[in-house]
């Protein structure tokens, strides 16, 4: 069977603003599409994706999960861009003050800082909610968590996003971000256990290199991931979730009247919207799929937008309905390689989402702004022109 092939690109400017319609191009072409533009074989349909995912033998991480060598090389001695047995290691170190059990006690700070922000903005009446939610109280809670202090907090954002733009190809965008990345990296490499408040996150990693529990050199790399993850990531996802409920306020009515619907909130959110529309693996050897042969060497894009919207997979995909509550969505990952952080994402979201479902009845906004990114589809400014209290 031969190829199909698209002359779409993937990190054009009009693909990156909306890519919906490009996916449900590509997936009719098949599951696998080669894309010259990128040099990728596009995964596009759910089954494909989740299967690639969960094969991390086949579909390799070591060799980067970007689109371009210096990324991929900067990445390395990450859990992001490691495979086993080098990722069980990494991986234990970044989730052991992750899991539900660690993140517990959190729940009501966060819980309680969501309903103080939500209700404070409220009282107000307008305000943008890109700036005032989206990226004021991931950035709060992610600084606090891994121990940022002084100047360190100020770079955040910008370290954060630009993290993320460099994952595409050599592009403008890329070419821009990569000096402020390059100031992550440099940070990341020389900050020490002493540069991190006490009891925090970022203490814990550098303790559990000095007990032997991860290679010598690791914790400046895995507290990159924390930063580069745990802002833009949760930025993207917090800015489209008042976007959603703004635009459907009869979803959030729903939430409102059963406040059980919060959890599946968030995933119809990321299923959706992803936050992150295209992951970059590496074949390890010949593999069919679907018929197609994707060669050994091959860059391979793993579209977890395409897949979310794939109607093999889910009924009506272009409707954005609360009551879905889809689980098995591809937006934070499968298997090994799955969000490392998410159950922090989850606290962060469900607290925002109760909030605006308590305080808010409906959001009158006006026309949101984005601006293409590489990697991550987000917002960059909503203006909230009134707030009708719940």
């Amino acid at each position: 069977m031969s190829v199909p092939s698209s002359d779409i690109d993937l990190f054009s400017d009009e693909v990156l603003l909306d890519p919906y319609p490009y996916y449900a191009q590509l997936r009719e072409l098949g599951a696998v599409v080669h894309l010259p533009a990128n040099d990728v074989y596009a995964l596009t349909r759910y089954d494909v994706i989740r299967d690639a995912l969960g094969d991390w033998e086949t579909f390799s991480s070591a060799h980067g999960v970007g689109f371009n060598p210096m990324v991929n090389e900067a990445l390395q001695g990450t859990s992001l861009a490691s495979d086993p047995p080098q990722h069980t290691a990494l991986r234990a170190a970044l989730t052991e003050n992750l899991s539900p059990r660690a993140l517990r006690g959190l729940k009501g700070q966060i819980d309680a800082k969501a309903d103080t922000l939500v209700a404070d903005l409220v009282e107000s009446g307008s305000f943008d909610a890109i700036d005032s939610i989206a990226r004021a109280f991931p950035l709060e809670i992610v600084a606090d968590l891994i121990g940022f202090t002084g100047e360190v907090r100020s770079h955040m954002l910008d370290w954060g996003k630009a993290a993320n733009q460099v994952i595409g190809p050599l592009n403008k965008r890329t070419a821009e971000s990569f000096p402020i990345a390059g100031e992550l990296y440099a940070w990341c490499s020389t900050v020490t256990k002493s540069d991190l408040a006490e009891g925090s996150i970022g203490r814990g990693i550098f303790e559990a290199e000095e007990r032997g529990a991860i290679p010598p050199g690791s914790a400046g790399p895995i507290i990159h991931q924390y930063l580069a993850a745990g802002v833009e990531n949760t930025v993207s996802a917090i800015g489209n979730i008042i976007a959603l409920f703004a635009a459907h306020p009869e979803q959030l009515t729903l939430v409102r009247e059963d406040f059980s619907l919060v959890p599946a909130a968030f995933n119809e959110v990321l299923r959706f919207w992803a936050p992150i529309n295209v992951w970059g693996r590496e074949a390890t050897k010949d593999v069919e799929l679907e018929g197609v042969t994707i060669p050994a060497g091959a860059r391979v894009a793993v579209c977890l937008g395409a897949g979310n919207r794939d109607p093999r997979h889910y009924e009506n995909p272009d409707e954005f309905l609360v009551e879905r509550n889809p689980v098995d969505h591809l937006s934070l990952g499968y298997g090994i390689h799955g969000c490392a952080g998410q159950g922090l994402a989850r606290l962060e979201a469900h607290a925002v989402i109760d909030a605006l479902a308590r305080r808010v009845k409906r959001l009158v906004v006006g026309a949101e702004v984005r601006v293409p990114h590489n990697a991550t589809r987000s917002i960059d400014s909503l203006p909230v022109l009134e707030v009708v209290p719940a």
